[in-house]
């Protein structure tokens, strides 16, 4: 049986692998952008919709760190992903990162609220939103988790990012797991 990308050889073992192990997403893509590219100008909210900024100008300057997630408030995001993030903010910082964001295919209304409740915006972290998958689909890094999460959604990916260049880009190879896209994982990078 197959799904969205995913292949399962049962209905039973197709219902387990969306429920239980999103790591056998096969529905993996080409990235459309690549080390050593300018950030593409999209518009992202933060905060709430009218808060409307432009990806490309956020991050023009210095040096960042910005990774994305599947959704707000999924058990990965919530338990591994964000929260590393939030708990490694000071060596991140220690290594010379200006700013930290995360970006998610939600309102933004729902990205204030994990990130209150996680303690990130409390850290700075930015909080931002891709209510569209716009910024998803122009990196290339979007995938259609209409089954789990209701529609397209961003793989799992982060990046280091130097006066508006990529210098590193890790995305998860089957797009929603957790190991290069971690917090511990992009220190390494810097």
């Amino acid at each position: 049986a197959e799904y969205m990308g995913i292949v399962a050889q049962s209905p039973l073992m197709l219902s387990t692998s969306l429920r239980f192990a999103p790591s056998r997403f096969l529905f993996v893509r080409n990235m459309s952008i690549k080390v050593g590219d300018r950030l593409p100008s999209i518009k992202l909210h933060e905060a709430n919709p009218r808060d409307e900024k432009d990806f490309s100008e956020l991050f023009a300057k210095g040096k960042h760190v910005v990774f994305a997630v599947p959704g707000a408030f999924t058990p990965g995001c919530s338990k591994t992903h964000l929260p590393g993030y939030v708990a490694d903010f000071e060596k991140l910082k220690a290594k010379g990162v200006d700013s930290v964001a995360c970006v998610s295919v939600n309102d933004a209304f729902v990205m204030q609220a994990w990130g209150q409740q996680h303690g990130a915006l409390e850290k700075g972290i930015r909080m931002l939103a891709d209510p569209r998958a716009e910024l998803a689909k122009a990196l290339g890094a979007s995938i259609d988790m209409t089954g789990p999460l209701g529609g397209v959604r961003s793989k799992r990916w982060s990046m280091v990012v130097e006066d508006g260049v990529i210098k590193a880009f890790e995305v998860e190879p089957d797009g929603t797991g957790l190991t290069c896209s971690l917090a511990n994982a992009i220190i390494n990078k810097l």
